[in-house]
């Protein structure tokens, strides 16, 4: 049995393009593997420890060998609360709109949590850094508003899936595969682009 983490980005409900294509990808898998244990978290009602204070000073006293005060340790111990939820998981889903051309703050929060040496991430000068999780599959449905596409313009502006990549492979998670919803302001286009991530979410839910 493999465990599943479904990590939706939105506060917006089924009215969000991403939700919804991922909760469709996320659907046709449990179809297939009913025995797979699924946890969905929106990081808009998950209680985040605050990274700052107590667990800003821990991380540093990590990477400067030291030891952590009372109040560090207590502080500490919610960071690696969030991090080994998220690395016990076997399989990783994310559902992520496009918020000022970048992700949400939530995300970004999240990612700030869970982005931590000796848990997420190594580093030695030999070998620079590596990232620890590892042999993990991934799943993004993607969406924005206006259209990002490769060899556009306007993919200048797209740092949403770049950086979604670039913070996934930097941890180890190289084995990602998505969707992208696009555009989503215009009603007629977002229902054709709505309907085509749907169906090719479904499609890929089942080798996943």
């Amino acid at each position: 049995m493999s465990k599943l983490l479904y990590l939706q980005a939105s506060p917006r409900g089924e009215r969000s393009f991403a939700i919804r294509t991922a909760d469709a990808f996320v659907n046709a898998y449990k179809e297939i593997n009913p025995r797979d244990d699924v946890t969905t978290v929106n990081l808009f009602e998950k209680m985040l420890p605050p990274f700052d204070g107590f667990s800003l000073d821990a991380k540093y006293a990590i990477l400067h060998g030291e030891g952590h005060t009372e109040e560090q340790a207590m502080a500490w111990k919610g960071v690696e609360t969030v991090i080994g939820e998220f690395t016990a998981a076997n399989k990783i889903v994310f559902a992520v709109p496009m918020w000022n051309f970048s992700v949400p703050y939530r995300l970004k929060h999240y990612f700030d949590v869970i982005v931590q040496p000796g848990y997420t991430f190594s580093y030695s000068p030999e070998e620079g850094y590596s990232g620890l999780v590892t042999g993990k599959p991934v799943f993004v449905a993607y969406a924005r508003g206006g259209a990002y596409p490769p060899g556009s313009e306007a993919e200048a502006f797209d740092m949403q899936t770049r950086y979604l990549e670039m913070i996934l492979g930097f941890i180890g998670l190289t084995d990602v595969k998505s969707v992208v919803v696009e555009p989503t302001l215009d009603p007629d286009a977002s229902k054709k682009a709505l309907s085509a991530a749907v169906a090719k979410a479904k499609r890929m839910a089942k080798t996943f």
